[in-house]
């Protein structure tokens, strides 16, 4: 007869399932269902716990984790307002396949459904924006629902998964035992693309005449870039990349066409419009990347790769379709071409498209350029930060003109366009990457929506340069104000609204400058980036009423992009 096994509290349970996961960072923050918990990490030493300062930005800086790194983010919540705090980061990782597992506490399970002080329905309210979620209604239950949770939020297509522990299951006491194997009945993911599917794809590519790869997110959760790379140059194939995907290969690079879509590269949708096999790699055909479906790609023979057996057919019908891993259907696809496609004549063709309408931009000497300053951001980390946008029209100056180099440098919140998501999306990633420069940049409205996580910054001597984008509009919207809304300018104007942000960042305790000037723009990046050893923030006083071109209109097709304003009297 085997011993005993000895008993643990569903605290020491929780920490022991964590070491076995190999977590090396919770993002939380405490509360009195959790408090058993945070009694507990006193005597942890293999993991460290990052106070936010609010339940949204400790689930945002789980994120950036997890997008920098590839492993799962993890993060603590306390019931009710704590748990309801992290539901927008939680959609976030949802629309962007963002592996998390956010541990939510709950009133003790006898009193859920009582109204009980400070309780949620986080499994009901999450239930629609998670991969999975677990409530755990015996302490025994503790441990393989922690183990399920970490399978389901890494393997096929990666997303959150939520934990909700009732006080009395934190408390109650059970024998530990940690299981190897996950199995769940109807979750078993395909990683290996059927043979005949991927033989056929080969041929088709072969043959093409003018093939373009569109390459999504997947391709970097699946750590795939290298045999993309090696793909894409073996068979002088041109890449386009959609916001989630940059950096799957350098935006710079020989076979890059940029970013396409509603603000990618006018080359890159006139690709789209006429390829003859458009291959997606890790893409979901999202509204943002094919404006009117009915136009989008139509002489197009299309092939989709994905994970997710749902997301193919869900937008846009394809001709071929192959279910697997990224990675290893990319690997096949290279070995299973037995002839290089012909694709001289198809990139002097891509050639005349760049010179027909080039990026540009007129940087006056009293007028400071949004994009001159993201410019200006690439050349001085020669594309080898790791670059955390917010959203709005810097994220699209950044998508179109910051080189993105290494896969996992470009961490974005592109499915729910999150305001507020840079600023502890980048110190998430700071914790992460160490041996390169960590650069958060929001404009002035997103900035200040988790602006409290510039004092978590401060507390762990992290050196994210904080830059600001400040034209003192919500400048995006402002855009479609002038566009499509006939110039109302309806509570977007921040010029008297915004705090004196210099201020505001000293007041964290961070060095800060602002710069108004083209001239000055080398001389402040250089001082702020010579400081390694805390957090700077940099201002950039930017032209009013810039606008980001190209542009699709909402619900156009992608052949009818606007290159220019309506109003040519207005700034340019």
């Amino acid at each position: 007869m085997s011993p005993a096994k000895k008993k643990l509290s569903g605290a020491d349970i929780f920490f022991e399932c964590l070491k076995r996961e190999n977590v090396e960072y919770i993002f939380g923050y405490p509360g009195g269902a959790t408090l058993k918990i945070y009694e507990k990490l006193f005597e942890i030493d293999f993991l460290t716990h990052i106070l936010a300062k609010h339940e949204q930005g400790a689930t945002h800086m789980a994120e950036g984790y997890a997008r920098a790194t590839g492993k799962v983010g993890v993060v603590l919540a306390t019931s009710g307002p704590g748990a309801t705090n992290t539901v927008t980061g939680i959609a976030n990782a949802y629309m962007d396949s963002s592996p998390l597992v956010v541990f939510t506490g709950q009133v003790p399970a006898n009193l859920i459904g009582n109204d009980a002080f400070q309780e949620a329905d986080i499994v009901g309210i999450t239930r629609p924006i998670t991969k999975h979620n677990f409530l755990v209604r015996e302490v025994c239950e503790l441990a393989v629902t922690i183990r399920k949770a970490f399978y389901l939020a890494q393997t096929g297509r990666p997303g959150p998964v939520v934990v909700d522990l009732p006080k009395n299951m934190i408390a109650s006491e059970c024998e530990f035992e940690y299981p190897e194997k996950v199995d769940i009945r109807g979750y078993k993911p395909t990683v290996d693309g059927h043979p005949n599917q991927i033989k056929k794809a080969a041929d088709i590519i072969s043959k093409a005449k003018r093939p373009l790869l569109y390459v999504g997110g997947g391709v970097i959760m699946s750590n795939a870039a290298e045999e993309l790379r090696a793909f894409a140059s073996r068979n002088n194939l041109p890449v386009t990349m959609t916001l989630q995907g940059l950096g799957s290969i350098p935006t710079n690079g020989k076979q890059s066409l940029g970013m396409l879509g509603m603000h990618g590269m006018y080359w890159a949708n006139q690709a789209v419009n006429n390829c003859d096999v458009l291959v997606a790699l890790g893409a979901r055909f999202d509204d943002r990347v094919t404006g009117k479906l009915d136009t989008f790609a139509t002489n197009a023979y299309k092939i989709h790769v994905d994970i997710d057996p749902s997301s193919i057919d869900k937008n846009v019908v394809v001709d071929l379709p192959i279910v697997g891993s990224v990675k290893n259907i990319i690997a096949d696809l290279d070995k299973a071409m037995k002839d290089k496609p012909d694709t001289d004549a198809w990139w002097k063709q891509i050639e005349v498209w760049k010179a027909e309408c080039p990026l540009n931009y007129a940087n006056g000497s009293e007028t400071l350029r949004a994009g001159y300053v993201i410019e200006r951001i690439s050349e001085k980390t020669n594309g080898h930060a790791v670059i955390v946008p917010d959203v709005g029209q810097h994220q699209m100056w950044i998508a179109q003109l910051y080189n993105v180099v290494h896969p996992r440098s470009h961490i974005s919140s592109g499915g729910l366009g999150t305001m507020g998501f840079s600023v502890p999306a980048a110190i998430g990633a700071a914790f992460a990457i160490k041996d390169r420069p960590i650069v958060s940049i929001s404009g002035d409205g997103g900035f200040q929506m988790n602006i409290q996580e510039l004092s978590t910054a401060v507390a762990h001597k992290l050196p994210v340069k904080f830059i600001v984008i400040n034209n003192a509009f919500l400048g995006m919207v402002r855009q479609w104000q002038e566009l499509f809304h006939a110039e109302k300018y309806s509570f977007t104007d921040l010029s008297a609204l915004n705090p004196n942000f210099v201020k505001v960042a000293e007041a964290f305790g961070l060095p800060s400058f602002s710069v108004d000037k083209a001239e000055n723009v080398d001389k402040v990046l250089d001082e702020a980036f010579a400081i390694n050893d805390k957090p700077v923030f940099i201002e950039f006083k930017v032209s009013r009423e810039d606008m980001v071109f190209p542009m699709v209109p909402a619900g156009a097709s992608i052949s009818d992009m606007m290159i220019e304003r309506l109003n040519p009297k207005r700034m340019v």
